[in-house]
């Protein structure tokens, strides 16, 4: 199968319920023809599916899962995640009903079960019978009717252990009450556990409804992005007029009226009026940015004084606002590569217990005493009931759920689980320069000609640089404007790296670096290596102009240093980590912007292969190595680099390749995502300790180990307590990652 043809989606999935039921959905998608992959994330309760069109389809998929007691949401469209959403709460509210139902019957329940003088009476059984009944086949029906799907399919999750424990001793209570001669005959009493059963169920469905709580608060970063996009907006048409509109009808061209303190809908750039939007969402910045003609404005942005309009740009899912939000789920639901390994567990997990479930049962029943049937059925049952592989689960996803949420609120969009493990470990930065550690906004600031250089070549230079997307080609198009003219038949050819070169009336023209000008024999006057000379000495950027014989004019260009940049270079510094400047620019420049950063290491006049390379070479001597640019030209390093970070305001192809994209271009909020990445793992294995000692003490317990040593038995009821309360607080302390300063 060729990866190409495949397609790579998003899903929610729906009625899975704990770890292992994300395995099983796993296992199953992976066994479907066509299905080259497929990675299911409890937490977030999405399945990343990549699979090749030409032999399924996401309703196969649906069909496939539906059969088992799961379900796929495969709508795609607005109202796809309010349809989950709204799901979520029906979910929600009928888990609550029957928490509230089985706690009402269940109460009175252990009460009658823990009066001795109630349980003497003679109708004392039938009447916890009657209590007990409703709370086993009503409110935890559904735990029955998912574990037989899952058994008829060989397949065991949570739902089995419940419904074999609460299951058994219900069956073994009903059975006693019925027929109690069957043990009195025997010199036994006719114990029964009618409570167990019904605490069980009541005890699990109050664990869940608070993990669904929980999981709720894990994604309120992803909820509050979402909830930036207004619903409405104004559209204004050609005669005037203004109407309202929903945000899906907008398209593309569309003139759009904003008032004050109403949200940006979609992504334009303002055509008329003047106003100040509050970009923190973007920037991370508290100060509102002023807006006029021609500037761009981004969906979710708040606009705050006056009134203005603009034209709609990118509408949909091509938004600023719609990548992040897309971006952040991507992310929340891949897994991190230590998941893989629990994963495994989660996946064996449960087929374990209930192996151990039934050893303990057997040994009670060999090596037991007079009660030996009653020790063997409550140590099999508390085994099943206490075992939790939600805890197990829930352990790496909650945290990486929050660790990216929290990323996203701070101004750092993290595709993957991956990369916020990996940047932890992280020994080396390579910063670009220009739009990195400086402001990428340059400006021409001296310009030198030769002698008798005519307006057409300022038209030439002109025509060339327009057709650049180099953030110093767009200085120099800035310069020129309104002077020079634009030229219909210059044939433009990139020379990546070194400059661009433009065709007109048979003669080459070359805009570009010295070495350029070396590398095509340029012959450079005596007078003009001297102003270069000096421009390169005051940290000057020089851009050359040239035929194919001689250098006609030398561009003189500057770009001054983000005060934040300093700033981050010396918190990496504190981190122990090495900072490097790899850039394509002169050996002056270099050393002077350095020097001004306090980088200690820099690399000038590379290419964009040089800065692979390089990168390679620290890698081949054990670095771990973080790259950080915003061009085009990055795009490779920043493929290269085991963690690639682009800077927001940089080139779609950069954003795309990276790992990381800091929206608001603040170079400190690199040691911040290293700080985020150390407190994330730091949870997770937090999460995992917890979550592994639970069940190698729990387990044991359960079975009976510490009866011969002081008689200690435990209680069904008590399992199921303790296993609720170990899932909550896995979660619990995932959501507390929230609130740590970074």
């Amino acid at each position: 199968m060729e990866t190409n043809k495949n397609i790579k989606k998003t899903l929610p999935v729906l009625n899975m319920y704990c770890a292992a039921c994300a395995n099983s959905v796993q296992k199953i998608l992976k066994r479907q023809d066509g299905v080259s992959d497929a990675a299911v994330n409890f937490a977030t309760e999405t399945a990343q599916i990549e699979y090749d069109p030409n032999k399924t389809d996401t309703a196969k998929l649906k069909e496939a899962l539906q059969s088992v007691g799961y379900d796929l949401n495969i709508d795609e469209g607005e109202h796809a995640r309010e349809e989950v959403d709204a799901a979520h709460e029906e979910h929600y509210r009928s888990l609550k009903m029957k928490v509230i139902g089985s706690v009402v019957l269940a109460v009175p329940l252990v009460i009658f079960a823990m009066t001795p003088a109630l349980m003497h009476l003679s109708y004392a059984n039938y009447v916890m019978w009657v209590l007990a009944t409703p709370v086993v086949l009503y409110f935890g029906k559904d735990f029955f009717i998912r574990a037989f799907k899952q058994a008829r399919h060989g397949a065991f999750n949570m739902d089995t252990l419940v419904s074999l424990s609460a299951g058994t001793a219900y069956l073994y209570s009903v059975f006693n009450t019925l027929y109690p001669q069957f043990w009195h005959s025997r010199g036994l009493h006719a114990d029964v556990y009618f409570e167990a059963a019904a605490v069980v169920v009541a005890f699990v469905l109050l664990g869940k409804l608070l993990e669904e709580r929980a999981k709720g608060n894990t994604s309120s970063a992803l909820k509050k992005l979402i909830g930036l996009q207004p619903k409405t907006v104004t559209i204004i048409s050609e005669s005037g007029e203004t109407s309202e509109l929903s945000v899906s009808q907008v398209k593309v061209s569309d003139i759009i009226l904003v008032k004050p303190g109403e949200k940006i809908a979609v992504d334009g750039i303002v055509t008329d009026g003047t106003s100040f939007v509050d970009e923190s969402m973007i920037t991370g910045e508290p100060l509102a940015v002023e807006k006029k003609t021609g500037d761009k404005v981004f969906s979710g942005t708040i606009n705050q004084r006056g009134s203005f309009s603009f034209r709609a740009e990118k509408v949909g899912s091509s938004t600023l606002l719609a990548q992040i939000v897309k971006m952040v789920q991507d992310a929340q639901g891949s897994k991190a590569p230590v998941q893989k390994l629990v994963d495994k567990i989660a996946g064996i997990f449960v087929p374990v217990v209930i192996g151990i479930a039934i050893l303990s049962f057997a040994v009670w029943l060999i090596v037991g005493t007079d009660n030996a049937f009653t020790h063997a059925l409550l140590a099999f049952v508390t085994v099943l009931v206490i075992a939790c592989p939600c805890a197990l689960g829930l352990a790496t996803p909650t945290a990486i759920m929050v660790g990216i949420g929290k990323g996203a609120e701070n101004g750092i969009l993290i595709k993957d689980a991956e990369s916020l493990e990996t940047i932890q470990r992280v020994d080396t930065v390579i910063l670009d320069k220009t739009g990195t550690i400086t402001e990428g906004k340059p400006q021409v600031v001296s310009v030198k000609w030769m002698n008798g250089v005519s307006s057409d070549l300022h038209d030439i230079l002109y025509t060339i640089e327009k057709s650049s997307e180099h953030p110093l080609a767009e200085a120099i198009v800035n310069y020129l404007k309104g002077t020079s003219k634009v030229l219909s038949d210059i044939h433009i050819e990139s020379l990546t790296g070194q400059g661009i070169e433009g065709t007109f009336n048979g003669i080459k023209y070359l805009v570009g670096n010295q070495q350029l000008m070396r590398s095509k024999g340029i012959v450079c006057s005596d007078d003009m290596e001297h102003w270069i000379f000096e421009r390169l000495e005051d940290a000057n950027t020089v851009v050359l102009f040239a035929d194919e014989v001689s250098v006609m004019g030398s561009i003189a260009i500057a770009d001054s240093i983000k005060q934040s940049s300093i700033a981050a270079v010396d918190q990496l510094r504190d981190l122990n980590i090495d900072v490097y400047m790899l850039t394509g620019d002169n050996e002056h420049t270099a050393r002077s912007i350095a020097a001004q950063a306090n980088i200690q290491h820099y690399k000038a006049g590379l290419l964009p292969a040089d800065k692979t390379e390089f990168i390679k070479q620290l890698q081949s001597e054990g670095k771990t190595v973080a790259m950080v640019g915003d061009g085009i030209n990055d795009s490779a390093a920043l493929a290269q680099a085991n963690v690639g970070i682009a800077m927001g305001q940089g080139s779609d192809i950069a954003i795309d390749t990276a790992k990381m994209t800091i929206i608001s271009n603040d170079l400190t909020k690199i040691p911040t995502a290293i700080k985020l990445s150390k407190q994330t793992n730091r949870t997770i294995r937090q999460n995992l300790f917890w979550a592994f000692i639970y069940n190698v003490i729990a387990i044991p317990v359960a079975a009976g180990v510490l009866y011969p040593i002081d008689g200690f038995l435990l209680d069904p009821m008590i399992a199921g307590a303790a296993m609720a309360l170990s899932s909550v607080s896995v979660v619990s302390n995932s959501i507390i990652l929230k609130y740590k300063k970074l």
